[in-house]
């Protein structure tokens, strides 16, 4: 598994649900997960997100790209930059034809391990439905704690969990 940054053109394409032009500019194939049901909400925030601060290009979210079947199976990504407290929030969906492969966990454990290299991240976040237990299941795995809840106007309720970077900071150093 890897995560694929996509240029801003398929980026401004997925935004507007144009399946053909977000092929055209991606260097990777992507479905139509990727401009059906709340996933077009997600691109249409990162393209505004990426209009305004061109260099959050290189946070948002990113193709979960399977390296051996040659798929896209899902996005994941953080919503943005480190903010001042050195907080970055993590994201990721999975086609559904594509869950229980261990996408997920792959692509948070890539996020994961970037935020333990970038020096200004001190807090990685996760959000999740309440009703979400396969991700909160996930999340718990990895040190997450549940410090409060949320509403957030997309996606109603949330659920906060948050861990240290230094965490996975500390693992890099040992060689995990």
């Amino acid at each position: 598994m890897r995560l694929v940054q996509l240029p801003a053109a398929a980026i401004h394409a997925l935004a507007a649900r144009d399946l053909a032009a977000a092929n055209a500019a991606a260097p990777i194939a992507l479905t139509r997960f990727f401009v059906e049901g709340a996933d077009a909400g997600v691109w249409r925030m990162r393209s505004r997100q990426i209009e305004d601060d061109p260099t959050s290009a290189d946070w948002v979210t990113r193709v979960i790209w399977d390296v051996t079947a040659q798929i896209a199976v899902g996005r994941a990504g953080y919503h943005g930059p480190p903010d001042a407290t050195g907080m970055v929030e993590v994201g990721y969906s999975v086609d559904p034809g594509c869950r229980r492969r261990g996408y997920a966990r792959a692509a948070l454990e890539a996020l994961l391990d970037r935020g333990a290299r970038e020096p200004a991240v001190r807090t990685v976040r996760a959000t999740i439905s309440p009703g979400n237990d396969a991700s909160r299941a996930l999340v718990l795995q990895y040190g997450f704690a549940e410090v409060g809840e949320q509403w957030d106007d997309e996606d109603g309720l949330e659920t906060i969990f948050e861990v240290s970077a230094a965490t996975f900071r500390a693992a890099q150093l040992s060689g995990r």
